[in-house]
């Protein structure tokens, strides 16, 4: 009995030595998190701005990234870890606004927002801006190599015609192919009609046999290095593409398209918020913002950094689109998981068709 005693005493003792280290462990890693923490897409912001802003501020800076709006909204949703700035995109806003998972911004603290264009404020997904500041903007277009092609698609529609045939890359994303579907039908992207979104799917179905792959960033180099001579993508990742090949060009279709908004939010599991509201002026100065765009490729919404850009940039209609194109653009809806998961299961079975 002595023995068994002795035996549980030890277990005891050890139980304690492991909880006391964990609690140790835990307070080192609340130290560690003093910085500010952003967590914000992959490559999406010049690493210089991060050291300037160290250097001007005083304030380190952590920086995390996801490769989705849904990755980034389950961590935040699951707490525990500290994030004091994310950049989620316009129906997330809207998602995370409607299940109080930001902090609604005291506008007192914040620098700069009138260089914001109006064009930018007062959308859909946060009507007031009582959440979310403007970060960048952009389209969901076509992407093609003009040494590739005789022909150049220039709407939905012309991605159908037989020339195409196992030339074109779309880009992995249920509401961007649905949208393509829907936008050739002359649709709303954001539509609760079944029977739309059923005739939407017959017809992409119809478009796999053009569609060499279904595929993510790595598009990128596929269409850099001239493996497929069409790609359906988003207006920043055609900028690179662009960049890396002069062969290609861009352009948004006039009946219609997506337009998106990333926007800078301050999480519910901030904790350091003056160091945030820091952040935040820093990015709406005009020339970090110019800086931003200049090496992000994205468009800019901030109107003063616009104005620091060169012509060659602003006066490209693929990136700035004429106010007529842009009066044809949707920004998407928050659907509802209900519907979400609709649109979700009519892109597998398009994907499926594929295969």
């Amino acid at each position: 009995m002595r023995r068994l005693y002795s035996f549980l005493g030890g277990v005891i003792i050890i139980v304690a030595a492991l909880w006391s280290l964990a609690f140790w462990m835990q307070q080192q890693s609340g130290s560690a998190s003093d910085k500010l923490v952003i967590y914000n897409w992959g490559d999406y912001i010049d690493p210089e701005l991060l050291t300037k802003f160290t250097e001007e501020t005083g304030i380190q800076v952590q920086y995390e990234t996801f490769d989705s709006n849904e990755a980034m909204y389950t961590k935040i949703k699951q707490g525990g870890t500290t994030y004091d700035i994310a950049v989620p995109s316009d129906y997330t806003i809207d998602k995370m606004i409607k299940e109080n998972l930001l902090v609604k911004l005291d506008k007192s603290k914040i620098e700069g927002l009138d260089n914001i264009s109006s064009d930018f404020l007062g959308l859909s997904f946060d009507p007031n801006n009582d959440y979310s500041i403007p970060y960048f903007w952009g389209t969901v277009g076509i992407v093609y190599n003009k040494k590739m092609l005789s022909s150049y698609p220039e709407h939905w529609a012309d991605l159908w015609k037989s020339e195409y045939k196992n030339q074109i890359m779309l880009v992995d994303g249920a509401r961007e192919v649905m949208g393509v579907g829907l936008s050739k039908l002359g649709y709303s992207l954001n539509t609760k009609d079944l029977t739309q979104l059923k005739e939407a799917e017959s017809t992409l179905t119809q478009l796999m046999p053009n569609v060499k792959a279904i595929v993510g960033d790595e598009m990128k180099g596929y269409m850099i290095n001239g493996d497929a001579a069409i790609g359906v993508t988003f207006s920043g990742e055609a900028s690179e593409m662009l960049e890396g090949n002069s062969d290609l060009a861009y352009v948004v279709p006039s009946e219609g398209s997506n337009i998106w908004f990333d926007n800078i939010v301050i999480p519910k599991t901030a904790k350091h918020y003056d160091e945030a509201y820091a952040f935040i002026n820093f990015m709406l100065r005009p020339e970090n913002a110019a800086q931003n765009a200049e090496y992000i490729g994205y468009s800019t919404p901030n109107s003063k950094a616009k104005e620091l850009l060169s012509e060659e940039i602003t006066s490209d209609k693929a990136f700035y689109p004429s106010q007529e194109t842009i009066a044809n653009l949707e920004v998407y809806d928050n659907l509802g998981s209900k519907w979400l998961g609709i649109y979700n299961d009519l892109y597998l079975q398009v994907k499926m068709y594929r295969k």
